[in-house]
């Protein structure tokens, strides 16, 4: 039996470090972990040691057209095709009230949550298409929820529009994409670097959520990818334990 062939984003820490680790502990994968500095991602090194043949690290920066499609030509030399695309680099960093958020704010947020995955999948497409099963899953936010996000009393415009925005393109995908299984899914609120800096800016606002592990996290976003296929009702934006969000 062929294996699953996994290719992430932003897998050098937090949830993108923790779906690797995961992945490794299973059988007959491949997985193909993107980073902006391959010497410089320890972690990643160490599970190429010991799993060799399995974890291969490589050269991937968001909205770099060159890095990404150089990464998928050494993924096609190694594996042939890609099973499973999953677009987990993103970027959350920016605090402030509507009337006062920089546009540089914005702009770096779109381009990194929201133009990262879109060059992702242009470049991934073509291996994607080699499989039975293609999925290019979005590691999202509860952030993107038009319908909950927005009533919430944060100031995280920058981030909060570009979840929404990037939620809209997995849905677009899906239904440009007949043969593709495309969603957002929301990791849940996970203690990483990014969570840690929004509780030491807002600690009454990050305070009052209750965190999981970045293991929970990555365990709960896989199941999730393992259970996802075509439905007639369309795609969901899905949390990590499968419950259903508002768009």
């Amino acid at each position: 039996m062929a294996p699953t062939v996994y290719l992430i984003s932003g897998a050098n820490r937090g949830i993108g470090l923790g779906l690797v680790q995961q992945l490794a502990a299973r059988e007959n994968v491949v997985v193909f972990a993107g980073v902006r500095n391959p010497s410089a991602a320890k972690d990643l090194q160490a599970l190429e040691v010991s799993h060799p043949g399995k974890i291969y690290t490589v050269k991937l920066t968001s909205v770099n057209k060159e890095d990404n499609e150089a990464a998928v030509q050494k993924i096609k030399t190694v594996a042939g095709r890609l099973d499973v695309v999953i677009a987990n680099a993103g970027v959350g960093d920016s605090y402030a009230p509507s009337d006062k958020v920089p546009l540089d704010d914005m702009r770096s947020h779109y381009e990194v949550n929201v133009l990262g995955p879109l060059v992702l999948f242009q470049a991934a497409w073509p291996l994607l298409k080699a499989s039975q099963t293609p999925k290019f899953i979005v590691v999202s936010s509860l952030a993107g929820s038009i319908e909950v996000a927005t009533k919430l009393p944060m100031p995280i415009m920058a981030y909060g529009v570009s979840k929404a925005a990037v939620n809209w393109l997995a849905a677009k995908l899906w239904y440009e994409y007949p043969e593709l299984i495309s969603l957002p899914v929301h990791p849940g609120s996970v203690r990483t670097d990014m969570a840690k800096n929004g509780l030491a800016k807002l600690p009454e606002a990050f305070g009052q959520i209750s965190m999981i592990t970045i293991e929970e996290g990555a365990k709960g976003v896989l199941s999730v990818i393992d259970a996802a296929k075509r439905d007639e009702a369309g795609p969901t934006f899905l949390s990590y334990d499968g419950t259903v969000l508002p768009w």
